[in-house]
């Protein structure tokens, strides 16, 4: 049971977000947590992006052609279907069920995202995230590079009760740190909490934090309703612990925690610099090629072992 003196412990919400609906790629629908109007951004990170779940038929599929990215990291997190990345690097990996690929753009790189072949013919059920990461003006300019890691090898927790079951791609939480080497302190979790559970985490009192619900209805912090779809931002006022939890139904959540950056944002697109110059610059980069091109062998190699998503 939670005391009032726990909660008292546990960080405020400060705000409630509904979704924004868009199109994105080639017309695939997404539900939007930010940026919108209202929430342009929650430093460090830049966007939120739910796809699915939903069931597609036979040649439904589509995806995000050659596209470029500057000056942050996206996080493609597959959690049903399969997604076959190629970029100008010459990478080429498929990403299945449960799978995550975690692309630095850095100086500026073109990737696509696009069902397998398989998918495509078969159809099936499609769930991903697309979360994307600033990265503070000393690091724009890294040499691109992706890091990949399939179902199994993200580590699982579960809270002391047992009522959560917590995958962490990124970060320490629950005694468990994900695969992924971050430019940016972050932590990036996905809980599963049963009805009537509850998870409780940690991050320092001057990051930012927040819960997103993917499925069903979550209570953050003191009593604050989640309904499905919803994002809730906590307050930095001074405590660490954060907690999310469940009433009669469960929900499956995402949690994102991270540093800010706190420098100017300029963002255009496809790219996220600090200045108009800089975009600028890497639209001239792009149209000149300086980005390069996705090569036409670009079927990808099944770099990512077939796991099961649960």
């Amino acid at each position: 049971m939670t005391t009032a003196a726990a909660i008292a412990a546990e960080r405020a919400v400060a705000r409630v977000a509904r979704p924004f609906h868009t199109v994105e790629g080639a017309g695939f629908p997404v539900r939007r947590a930010f940026p919108t109007e209202e929430l342009p951004e929650l430093d460090p990170f830049l966007m939120l992006d739910q796809v699915g779940p939903t069931v597609l038929g036979p040649g439904e599929a589509v995806g995000a052609p050659a596209h470029p990215h500057r000056g942050f990291e996206t996080i493609e997190y597959v959690l049903e279907g399969e997604v076959a990345n190629a970029d100008s690097y010459g990478e080429k990996a498929v990403v299945r069920a449960g799978g995550v690929q975690w692309l630095t753009a850095g100086s500026g790189i073109v990737h696509e995202s696009l069902p397998t072949p398989e998918f495509l013919a078969s159809g099936g059920p499609q769930h991903m995230l697309q979360i994307w990461v600033n990265l503070p003006a000393a690091l724009k300019s890294l040499p691109p590079h992706a890091q990949y890691a399939s179902a199994v090898e993200l580590p699982v927790a579960a809270t002391p009760d047992g009522s959560a079951e917590i995958t962490v791609l990124a970060g320490t939480t629950h005694g468990v740190t994900g695969p992924f080497a971050t430019h940016t302190p972050v932590l990036v979790a996905r809980a599963r909490i049963a009805p009537e559970g509850r998870a409780e985490f940690t991050a320092p009192a001057g990051h930012n934090a927040m819960v997103y619900v993917l499925r069903g209805r979550a209570v953050a912090g003191e009593g604050t309703a989640l309904p499905d779809g919803h994002l809730g931002v906590y307050a930095r006022d001074g405590r660490e612990r954060f907690s999310v939890a469940t009433a009669e139904e469960g929900a499956e959540v995402l949690v994102l925690a991270g540093e800010p950056i706190g420098e100017p944002v300029a963002r255009s697109g496809p790219f996220v610099m600090n200045t108009e110059a800089e975009l600028r610059q890497a639209e001239a980069d792009h149209r000149a090629g300086r980005m390069g091109r996705i090569p036409t062998d670009r079927i990808p190699t099944d770099r990512i072992p077939t796991d099961d998503a649960s």
